[in-house]
């Protein structure tokens, strides 16, 4: 068995490097659930599947004791069965005053911004102000021209199936070299939704509109302008006014240009897969780069409030709640499906049946919120260390971690219990942009040019 010599080691870490920049350079959704195929699944299915579950309090916090002795700094989240609750935390909030993490911290909740988003629009087509079948061009011309604008529906912008190219490696460019310096150098700027619309407009096209998948912020900023103009109100002022306040939640919040969160909070530690080390706090961020794609924050609490109001339909006519739960398959390289994306929400499966709900994923915080169909039995969880895995010695996945299978079992638990049947399962291979474990992974990386090789940072 032959060794590396001394002088290959630097340039095997570059690359090592690379591919862990290539993985993480367009991530804004975070928490890659646990998943096998998603069914829509009806609501009278999924009562049938949670009759006779309560929610173990007991069991529900030794998994998220689980999860921090796995190596995550601090956990916390809420679930709910009907009207039971529970509201449990583990870990640390703060590494230097060992500050414990408790249930109801504010947090940065990432994608989970997009079902927000998407409520809004599907608001403002049941008032008859946007046709989701009309071209993106109709609404916003200056912002997506030409052809594109012709061919891209709003419906395509929601579902993610527009081909339009993520705008992350532009907005964050030293990602591209195998270096995360820009995190830092651009912790308090401000930067406006048309120049993260012109970075992902200006990428080619990834295919053409309507006839593939694939994950893009782009989409969701755009679909902030397009409220902009059909209503003549900021898109974030407006989500706050329809949404966050219809459905009754308090620590919920668009945080603006301010960089700070307003009340109690972990910070939020950055690994980056090893290239930060050790991870960095970013707790400290002006979120004007996620938008209306990223930027909420938000608690467990009012999550599962939300969720359930959704899903009840107070937020929405029945027939915008179908239309957001009409999905489009989304398959690994095998052709398998893993998710089935709607709009500004997907289905996955559990071992009792599906769950509706989204993840996100910023510097430092991770979320997931998940739902049963008819909305009675939830959970929301926040965790404050990212991208904790590493990549694999080939460069073309992520080793396993404990702490990813630790938060599959909380989940299981929030949403089954103890005693739900588990169906057989196949094995599961480690993969780049996997879904079947919850690592801080978007549902679907968009594949963007591979970074060359530079400085580790």
């Amino acid at each position: 068995m032959s060794h590396p010599r001394p002088a290959d080691r630097p340039a095997r870490r570059l690359r090592r490097a690379a591919s862990a920049t290539a993985v993480a350079v367009a991530l804004l959704a975070g928490l890659a659930p646990a998943a096998s195929a998603a069914a829509a699944g009806e609501p009278d299915a999924a009562q049938a599947a949670s009759a006779g579950r309560r929610l173990d309090r007991a069991e529900l916090q030794a998994r998220l004791d689980a999860v921090r002795d796995a190596g995550v700094y601090g956990i916390f989240s809420a679930a709910r069965d009907g009207r039971e609750r529970f509201d449990g935390a583990a870990g640390v909030a703060d590494l230097s005053t060992g500050r414990p993490v408790r249930a109801d911290l504010r947090h940065r909740v990432g994608s989970v911004t997009k079902t927000f988003t998407a409520v809004a629009v599907l608001q403002q087509n049941a008032k008859g102000r946007i046709d989701l079948d009309r071209p993106v061009g109709d609404y916003v011309p200056e912002l997506l021209p030409g052809e594109r604008g012709r061919k891209v529906t709003v419906r395509m912008l929601l579902n993610h199936t527009s081909g339009i190219e993520d705008y992350i490696a532009d907005a964050f460019p030293s990602l591209q070299q195998g270096t995360t310096a820009s995190l830092d150098e651009h912790r308090f700027r401000t930067i406006r939704p048309t120049e993260l619309i012109r970075y992902g407009v200006a990428r080619p096209q990834r295919f053409e509109p309507g006839t593939e998948w694939s994950y893009s912020n782009t989409n969701y900023v755009l679909l902030g302008e397009i409220l902009r103009k059909v209503t003549g109100q900021d898109p974030e002022r407006l989500i706050a006014k329809d949404v966050i306040r219809r459905a009754g939640l308090r620590d919920t919040y668009f945080p603006g240009t301010d960089p700070h969160i307003r009340g109690a909070h972990a910070r939020m530690y950055e690994s980056f897969f090893g290239l930060i080390d050790p991870p960095r706090d970013y707790s400290v961020y002006n979120m004007t780069w996620g938008g209306t794609a990223g930027a909420l924050v938000s608690t467990p609490q009012d999550l599962n409030t939300f969720y359930r109001a959704l899903l009840t339909g107070d937020l929405l006519p029945r027939r915008q709640l179908d239309q957001m739960r009409t999905t489009v398959d989304i398959k690994d390289e095998t052709g398998k499906v893993t998710l089935r994306y709607g709009l500004g929400i997907y289905s996955m499966d559990t071992p009792c049946g599906p769950a509706w709900g989204h993840d996100g994923g910023v510097w430092g915080a991770g979320t997931q919120a998940l739902s049963s169909p008819d909305g009675t039995r939830q959970f929301a969880l926040g965790y404050n260390l990212m991208k904790y895995q590493r990549i694999n010695e080939a460069g073309t996945g992520l080793d396993p971690h404990p702490a990813d299978a630790a938060m599959t079992d909380y989940r299981d638990q929030a949403l089954c219990g103890r005693t739900a049947p588990k169906p057989p399962q196949e094995p599961k291979v480690p993969k780049n942009a996997s879904v079947e474990a919850p690592a801080p992974l978007s549902p679907a990386l968009p594949a963007l040019p591979a970074p060359s090789a530079g400085p580790a940072r």
